[in-house]
């Protein structure tokens, strides 16, 4: 069975659906705070500019989730499924970013939960790429169980710290045992 890029998954805390072209205007209302970026290598994707061709490509992309808060329907940020390798029974997982209003709680953590419970009905690895001056976004993906692997160049050719987290790994450390997967692996 493909992989489905484009899943709706929905937690406690937020809601994850496809993105659409006209999620432009609120997805720019969170985007357009610089300290999201500081860390990042594209630094200014906070600038109208270059947010358009960031969203744009992202819709392109075909994998992007837009993430809503469940309590107010406010869009806080998105993520995205990438690079899907049937062969290694691998996806990556990135372009993650939330309103700093939703830093530090519980939203990353489901975010991400709901994408790896998702991606491993598929693949049995998540890989996430993280630029190495990303400490931020370092911690985040360390604090979901993420081990880092090596590192190779991201989409853009810049150098990035590859993580790791594997379907059993995700299953021992939610303390159940294996996830499911759909061709019984």
């Amino acid at each position: 069975m493909p992989f489905d890029l484009q899943p709706i998954l929905k937690g406690q805390f937020l809601e994850l659906r496809p993105l659409r072209a006209e999620d432009l205007h609120d997805l720019y209302a969170v985007a357009a705070d610089p300290l999201i970026w500081e860390q990042h290598p594209a630094k200014d994707r906070y600038k109208a500019e270059v947010f358009k061709a960031f969203f744009r490509e992202a819709l392109e992309s075909g994998g992007t989730l837009i993430a809503i808060d469940a309590k107010d329907g406010q869009v806080i940020g998105s993520s995205r499924f990438h690079g899907y390798d049937e062969e290694k029974s691998e996806i990556e997982i990135g372009w993650t970013f939330l309103a700093r209003s939703h830093w530090g709680g519980v939203y990353n953590g489901e975010m991400k939960q709901l994408m790896l419970r998702h991606a491993f009905r598929f693949v049995n690895i998540a890989i996430f790429l993280v630029g190495p001056q990303n400490l931020r976004s370092q911690r985040a993906v360390e604090k979901i169980g993420g081990v880092r692997v090596g590192s190779r160049p991201d989409t853009g050719g810049r150098n990035s710290f590859v993580y790791e987290i594997t379907a059993s790994a995700l299953a021992q450390q939610s303390g159940g045992g294996p996830l499911p997967h759909e061709d019984g692996r």
